[in-house]
């Protein structure tokens, strides 16, 4: 077994990937993740229980903010051969303006609606922590379940 997996109430859980709270050097949260995410789906280690929100929910919701096709984002990926390229593709492919507060605000409430507040809930009990008020977002959730935060 790969020691950046564990088996949890999720399924395979990755220990290794960032944070969705980590910023790329751009500001925007949660890009860190999604890149990291996209350079394990391309090597084909990406486990299910990822894959199927790939490119959905927050990464979606990311692209979505930018104006951009999450395949945009992945063929930036792919075509690097290092990581000041990737910077230089992923400048190129975003619009001038991040509106980085905007996106870093709306990704640490995702979750907080009165409409999401019940999946939240549910998430919550699935993964043994009902009663935990430190719990407030799905990013949050995202952190407790990889065990960023204990």
């Amino acid at each position: 077994m790969d020691k950046e997996i564990i088996h949890g109430p999720t399924g395979e859980t990755l220990l290794d990937l960032p944070s969705p709270y980590e910023a790329h050097s751009c500001g925007l949260l949660h890009l860190p993740r999604f890149l990291a995410k996209i350079q394990k789906h391309l090597k084909g280690t990406l486990p299910k229980t990822y894959q199927r929100n790939f490119t959905k929910g927050f990464d979606g919701f990311l692209c979505l903010h930018l104006g951009i096709e999450p395949q945009q984002v992945i063929d930036c990926v792919s075509k690097a051969e290092s990581a000041d390229e990737l910077s230089q593709s992923l400048q190129e492919l975003f619009p001038k303006q991040l509106k980085v507060h905007e996106w870093n605000r709306r990704l640490v409430q995702i979750g907080m609606s009165d409409m999401a507040l019940e999946k939240l809930a549910e998430i919550k009990e699935n993964l043994g922590a009902s009663n935990r008020e430190d719990l407030r977002s799905f990013a949050d959730v995202i952190d407790f379940d990889e065990k960023k935060i204990s």
